[in-house]
């Protein structure tokens, strides 16, 4: 499968057909962060990494962004097999 653009990603976002991961949401209340501040990193960021993983080939990307403070923050996502946007980690730089 080919990485998706920020626009589909943005999408995926704006459309709301997204999923959190368990590893996510513990991220984004450890950092305190809310889901609106991931969706705003993705809404306002842009891809600074593209990564395959070598045994499941399962493509990921990193998207650079601000949270709603203006903080900036990183978001690992992935689209999954349903063509859902699958949010997998999330952290504060």
């Amino acid at each position: 499968m080919a990485h998706p653009t920020i626009n589909q990603l943005r999408h995926l976002i704006r459309t709301l057909n997204y999923v959190v991961s368990t590893p996510a949401a513990e991220e984004l209340e450890d950092d305190n962060l809310s889901i609106l501040d991931l969706e705003n990193i993705i809404l306002t960021g842009k891809v600074t990494e593209r990564q395959r993983d070598v045994q499941t080939r399962e493509s990921k990307t990193v998207i650079s962004g601000l949270t709603l403070d203006g903080s900036r923050a990183q978001v690992v996502v992935k689209v999954g097999f349903t063509g859902k946007l699958i949010a997998i980690t999330v952290y504060v730089l």
